[in-house]
């Protein structure tokens, strides 16, 4: 059933790009690329920003750049008027207390425009090169549970004492609270028991994988049967996917195979098995879908503009209220897309 009218999202490259094939894609990991997109995007339509959260390049591979999340978070929230950011946090990377002193900073240097995407750290590799531990997937939703109990506290009222497994605060204060109340919204994704628990009982969207308007609509009755049970009101949902517009049916498979070759750059696959060995995903996805990461072209948000727009309609039938999308290279391709879906579907 449609919700609320579908906002338009895209992730922030920090990466340096989304393709794991391409080992250039003309869009450095740089703060001046950065910003520039972040100032146009909202001049073509776009809602909100998704900044990832890696210390080493989950695309490019571990030797290129990537960008810190939340130093790039504050600064953008600086330098932009109305776009949402969304930042990626992963609370075995984070002190509770301190990061919700920082969000809150964040948060008023944005006027009320900061978001959280909480996660749970998949890659062994990179906690082990920032002395971080690394917890089983089960343990790594008990200590989220925990974290988001101390954040939500210490953004709401002052005094927090607090004595967990994980976390132990004395009469913390914190202040100013964030400016967006009740709380800064807070966005998870997963796919097995836990997370989709976890997702329910404590955050306010639930983000998924790319996936068909179908699939995404199963997921959709299900996390609202799971809200329910737990006597909690309406939930966003956020869905990924890879997206580019082309004219012609030839246009349009010429750039999947673009972007599916895999013989093209082998570093952006070496970490392939430790990833589906960190995750509990519904479906195994292949190498070829590996190559646009996040699942993005099982959205179907490719084709010809006509194509696309009733994708993005299904996907609102579906009850999806966020889309997500990446694109490569990114400002071209995002002028594209607000050109031939965004506006188009905004004048109906």
């Amino acid at each position: 059933m449609p919700g609320k009218p579908l906002r338009f999202g895209y992730w922030m490259p920090v990466f340096g790009g989304w393709l794991r094939n391409v080992e250039d894609e003309g869009m450095e990991a740089s703060w001046a690329y950065t910003k520039q997109l972040a100032q146009r995007s909202e001049e073509i339509g776009f809602d909100l920003s998704l900044v990832a959260e890696l210390n080493l390049n989950d695309i490019k591979g571990v030797d290129a750049p990537s960008l810190d999340a939340w130093s790039t978070a504050a600064a953008l929230a600086a330098v932009t008027e109305r776009l949402e950011l969304m930042v990626a946090v992963r609370p075995t990377f984070h002190s509770p207390a301190l990061f919700a002193k920082q969000a809150a900073s964040i948060d008023h240097i944005s006027n009320g425009r900061l978001a959280l995407n909480v996660v749970s750290s998949w890659w062994q590799q990179e906690a082990k090169m920032y002395g971080v531990e690394f917890e089983q997937h089960e343990d790594r939703y008990g200590r989220t549970r925990e974290w988001l109990d101390v954040v939500d506290a210490l953004w709401t009222k002052d005094g927090v004492s607090h004595e967990g497994r994980y976390y132990r605060t004395e009469k913390t204060v914190l202040q100013p609270k964030p400016v967006r109340q009740p709380r800064p919204p807070i966005y998870a994704g997963g796919e097995s028991e836990a997370a989709k628990n976890l997702i329910a009982q404590k955050c306010d969207a639930y983000v998924m994988h790319g996936d068909s308007p179908e699939h995404v609509a199963k997921k959709i009755t299900d996390m609202r049967a799971r809200r329910e049970r737990f006597g909690l009101g309406p939930m966003e949902f956020g869905v990924a996917g890879y997206a580019f517009t082309r004219e012609t049916e030839a246009e349009v498979t010429a750039e999947l195979g673009r972007i599916t070759d895999v013989r093209s750059n082998a570093n952006g696959f070496a970490n392939y098995e430790q990833w589906l060995q960190g995750t509990q995903l519904e479906q195994r996805m292949s190498l070829e879908e590996y190559s646009v990461s996040n699942r993005g072209l099982r959205s179907g948000l490719t084709g010809t503009p006509a194509q696309v727009q009733d994708q993005v309609g299904r996907f609102a039938e579906a009850g999806a209220t966020l889309l997500l999308l990446q694109f490569s290279p990114q400002m071209e391709e995002m002028e594209r897309f607000s050109e031939t879906v965004i506006g188009p579907m905004a004048r109906e």
